[in-house]
């Protein structure tokens, strides 16, 4: 896995970022673990719960495209013109996560230049899913 890379997906996909409201642009790039590389960006609408994030679009993407085993996501975001230190994933995009990786999958924070890597189990303890039902 390349976390450099994963993260220059997701910046690349952070300029596709749809947000006049927030002005807060994020892009997720999404290492499925047959080897390819979904991107997604936030959508936002003038009510707000239609937005989605873009860890959500990078995974429904995904699945819309018959991957569901994932390996890492690379998370980037910030107002226009500036990058966060680290952009979190919220608790609807790591419920999502959830869903479909077990708690040693990888979250890649950060920027192209410095980034950390955490754990799903790190970011979302006592996590629920399918497997509890």
């Amino acid at each position: 896995m390349d976390s450099k890379l994963l993260m220059t997906k997701a910046q690349e996909a952070r300029k596709r970022s749809y947000s006049p409201y927030s002005h807060f642009r994020v892009g997720a790039a999404l290492l499925c673990k047959n080897g390819k590389i979904y991107t997604g960006c936030n959508v936002e609408n003038a009510s707000y719960s239609p937005c989605n994030c873009a860890e959500r679009t990078a995974i429904f993407k995904a699945v819309s495209e018959g991957d569901s085993e994932f390996e890492a996501i690379a998370i980037i975001g910030g107002k226009e013109g500036e990058t966060a230190p680290f952009c979190a994933p919220c608790g609807v995009c790591r419920q999502v996560i959830a869903e479909f990786c077990d708690k040693d999958f990888k979250i890649i924070l950060g920027n192209e230049e410095k980034f950390s890597e955490h754990t799903l189990d790190e970011l979302l303890p006592f996590a629920f899913g399918k497997q509890d039902l």
